[in-house]
């Protein structure tokens, strides 16, 4: 059977959501075939109606995360460029920054050229086994030259919830700014920037936001002046030599993704429509369904929180002796069933967890998730246990 007409069981949401809601997929079509002119950069009418599908994107998203001012939202490509405009651009020689023991290499690696290049001073603060975080471990590690705390909102090895409020509180009280990465929760977990004390928030939009790739953004609380790490052309003030200071055009050079932000539109409008809460208690549901099954089987470690405690939909497993890669190559051959194996850019986490050695097997479920494509998982989990 040819592999573009096989039914493929898609547990790898984590990585990016599939197959994406048919009205992303008609936005993006539509401003491809109608829309195709370069927003912001003339006045004629395809260009005027270009800026206003970027335009609507930045409003969705504005709803969705509860910020105040569209403009306080740059729009990127992915989170990895957020995250690397929120380190880069706000860290200077002697910075201190707290992170936590389950960020992303899109967090540790910027935190690492910059100690390397600049001296800037970072402390990562330990999660139990599980990727729970004690706020308090926070707190300890605090400095008087702590300028930056970053949290990851949700691990994407373990699916632990970090006690992003209870941080945002702290910081907020200090002085000290918060930048959560949100690669793992936004359209997933309630996000509120300012119930949340968050200045700084990197998001995908082609994951839990069910957009296209190359979309993304990162919101920048007003009080934070980052210094933009891209300079270009922006369309306004063209004749300037430096970059402009309005936003969002201060952080955002070069052309956009039109088509892409179209979908994303599309995207966040039906997460608004399902809304975030439903969202969350379906996936909750299926990750507590998968823990449960593959926790039966008796040679299977089930990554994470406990059944019953908050996650995400992320569980991460071993079988046996059998090695990661090994178990999702059987499982996408013979079985039809995507995951994703590795130590998916969280090393740190790994380590936590206990698995710096070998990695593990992450299912991941989404949207479009069933309880059968759950099941079937673990029927084969069980099959492929008896060898290992």
């Amino acid at each position: 059977m040819d592999a573009k007409t096989e039914r493929i069981i898609y547990l790898d949401h984590a990585a990016t959501s599939w197959p994406k809601p048919p009205e992303v997929i008609e936005a993006v079509r539509d401003a491809m075939v109608h829309d195709g002119a370069n927003p912001g950069r003339g006045s004629h009418r395809m260009a005027v109606s270009a800026g206003r599908i970027v335009f609507e994107a930045r409003k969705a998203l504005a709803e969705l995360f509860r910020i105040a001012n569209p403009n306080d939202i740059a729009l990127t490509f992915n989170t990895t460029i957020a995250l690397n405009m929120a380190i880069k651009g706000l860290l200077q020689p002697g910075d201190h920054v707290v992170a936590t023991a389950v960020e992303h290499n899109a967090v540790r690696r910027p935190l690492e050229y910059l100690k390397r290049t600049i001296g800037v001073k970072v402390t990562y603060v330990e999660t139990d086994e599980r990727g729970g975080l004690d706020p308090g471990r926070v707190r300890e590690a605090l400095l008087p030259n702590t300028k930056l705390v970053i949290v990851n909102h949700s691990s994407n090895l373990l699916g632990s919830i970090l006690p992003v409020a209870e941080i945002g509180a702290m910081t907020r009280k200090r002085g000290i700014r918060l930048l959560v990465d949100a690669a793992q929760s936004a359209g997933i977990l309630p996000i509120d920037v300012e119930a949340m004390g968050i200045d700084l928030l990197a998001f995908p939009g082609h994951k839990g936001l069910l957009g296209p790739q190359g979309t993304g953004g990162l919101y920048i609380h007003p009080e934070v002046n980052l210094e933009p790490i891209l300079h270009g052309g922006t369309g306004s003030q063209s004749e300037a030599a430096e970059q402009p200071d309005m936003r969002p055009d201060r952080y955002e050079s070069g052309t956009v993704n039109t088509p892409g932000l179209a979908g994303l539109a599309a995207g966040v409008r039906y997460i608004l429509h399902e809304t975030v809460e439903n969202i969350y208690n379906k996936e909750w549901s299926l990750a507590q369904r998968l823990m449960e099954g593959l926790s039966a089987i008796g040679n299977v470690r089930v990554l994470g929180p406990e059944p019953g405690e908050p996650r995400t939909g992320i569980v991460s497993f071993i079988i046996g002796s059998a090695d990661p890669s090994e178990t999702a190559f059987i499982l996408d051959r013979h079985y039809g069933i995507a995951v994703r194996a590795g130590f998916h850019c969280t090393p740190l986490a790994h380590g936590t967890a206990g698995t710096a050695a070998t990695g593990a097997v992450r299912a991941s479920v989404g949207h479009s998730t069933t309880e059968a494509d759950v099941d079937a998982l673990i029927a084969a989990a069980k099959e492929i246990s008896r060898y290992y």
